[in-house]
């Protein structure tokens, strides 16, 4: 468990948020429901994981942790890979600038 990457915890936070009806066409953005004392992976072979944490490391697990910026959007590639841009994603209006509507 101690050698979770941040970027590990938050690939599987988005994943999570993918299995959601909240991404299907037309329905409306709904925020993530992460618990601070679960960690969240992505694996080298793809697959997403969630561990139960404790205290024991939590300053191993923090030590080259980085705070993910505002503004920034997760996304799975059509070959299956985990990307993120930091950058706009919204219309002036709220809507996001790259869906289908």
């Amino acid at each position: 468990m101690t050698s979770i990457s941040t970027k590990a915890f938050l690939a599987v936070a988005v994943l999570a948020g993918f299995s959601t009806s909240a991404f299907a066409q037309g329905a409306a953005p709904t925020p993530w429901e992460l618990k601070s004392d679960m960690g969240y992976a992505y694996g080298r072979d793809g697959k997403t994981l969630v561990y139960k944490m404790g205290t024991n490391n939590a300053g191993l697990l923090l030590k080259g942790a980085k705070k993910v910026p505002k503004g920034t959007l997760f996304f799975i590639g059509q070959n299956g890979q985990l990307y993120m841009r930091s950058g706009p994603y919204l219309e002036g209006d709220g809507r996001f600038m790259f869906g289908s509507d």
